[in-house]
């Protein structure tokens, strides 16, 4: 997986206060660098990053681009609880991604190379994505609810046979995104 260069902050307190731990690439454990997994808000200096609640790259991601997040809630979350970080893969000008109906590659197909708030919008019928191909260095955000909300994951390039693959506990997906880096 490319990773590119970047650079996060993360706050122990709201609106940039308390501990902080500045962060260049991959981060497996905010503890071990002297941060609790108590993370109130963060600053994307540059680049793109996936947040997890759980140290080890582990549970519910959160994807973050450039900007300022003074509380959990700017990200989605629903706790304070982070506990690991990465930058998001480079990207390239080429963002195309195909979603199917089954696992496998199998059923319905849907080809999309730009941000869709409601998959149903674009003739998809389904609630659920079964398996996902990713071309090019593009990474995308999928939303398990409409306009870009609920839990999401991150997909870059690659193969994905079934929703387990990126870490879904469900198929669940209603809108998706592609990840835009601001260097």
């Amino acid at each position: 997986m490319a990773q590119c260069s970047g650079k996060i902050t993360l706050y122990e307190g709201t609106h940039f206060t308390g501990r902080k731990l500045e962060v260049f690439g991959d981060c497996d454990n905010f503890q071990d660098r002297g941060l609790p997994n108590r993370v109130n808000s963060i600053r994307v200096e540059s680049g793109a990053w996936v947040c997890f609640d759980h140290p080890d790259f582990r549970g519910q991601q959160f994807v973050l681009e450039r900007g300022e997040y003074p509380d959990f809630f700017r990200w989605n979350g629903h706790n304070d609880h982070v506990g690991s970080c990465r930058p998001v893969g480079m990207h390239g000008e080429h963002f195309r991604l195909e979603i199917f109906e089954g696992c496998n590659f199998t059923g319905q197909c849907l080809e999309l190379r730009d941000d869709c708030p409601f998959l149903p919008s674009r003739g998809w019928a389904q609630t659920c994505v079964n398996a996902i191909k990713v071309y090019g260095d593009g990474a995308w955000v999928l939303h398990e609810e409409p306009n870009y909300r609920g839990r999401m994951y991150l997909v870059e390039r690659g193969d994905f046979r079934s929703f387990s693959d990126w870490g879904a506990h469900s198929a669940r997906v209603q809108s998706l995104r592609r990840v835009v880096n601001f260097f």
